[in-house]
């Protein structure tokens, strides 16, 4: 392959990730501004059947950023790989390993669904029980999120490590990239729900 070749395919690599970046952006929070309508609400069982599907949906655009999550580091592995195999390695297993952990945040996402409707036709005492469910898998879908953030941040600096030794980008981008992620992840530290705030960073 010339070196013209090269240039085009890694130009054309550059689009596509940056298209799923920006996709990502935009079904990421709009899926979190969902969950955080209907999961945050006052009661939030007694109005989850009626909301059910809109959950759905916020649930699906979920899965589309886990996606395109892992699909970033198949994209970069062969341009990581030709200046660090150890760098492209390890970048594709943390955005596989955050794709299938946003995976299982969904899950816990929708098996509120049928707690909610065991809730509208529960007693006083199954209510009570469906109530603190809702809640163990809530803080599940809570804790699962902060550790997929955390492999997020560590594939974001192996990333920026490695524009800044191949000279891929401008050193001072790629410093710039590393500074962000250490600042976010000190954030992350304090977050107890997920915002469209902390999504617009971490995708």
């Amino acid at each position: 392959m010339t070196t013209d070749d090269t240039t085009k395919t890694y130009r054309t690599t550059a689009r596509i990730v940056g298209a799923m970046y920006l996709a990502g952006f935009v079904v990421g929070i709009g899926g979190i501004a969902l969950i955080q309508s209907i999961l945050g609400a006052p009661d939030h069982l007694a109005t989850l059947p009626a909301n059910s599907m809109l959950l759905a949906i916020a649930a699906v655009l979920w899965l589309m950023a886990a996606a395109w999550d892992a699909a970033h580091g198949v994209l970069m592995f062969p341009i990581l790989k030709r200046h660090s195999e150890r760098a492209a390695v390890g970048y594709l297993g943390f955005r596989i390993m955050d794709g299938l952990l946003i995976a299982i945040m969904v899950l816990f996402v929708l098996i509120q669904i049928p707690i909610g409707n065991e809730y509208l036709n529960a007693g006083a005492s199954e209510a009570s029980y469906l109530e603190a469910l809702s809640s163990v898998f809530m803080q599940a879908q809570l804790d699962v999120y902060n550790i997929a953030m955390t492999t997020l941040g560590i594939s974001g600096l192996i990333l920026c490590h490695a524009f800044y030794r191949s000279g891929l980008v401008p050193r001072l981008l790629a410093v710039w990239g590393l500074v962000g992620r250490l600042i976010h992840k000190s954030n992350l530290m304090t977050v107890t729900t997920p915002s469209p705030s902390d999504v617009s960073v971490t995708l």
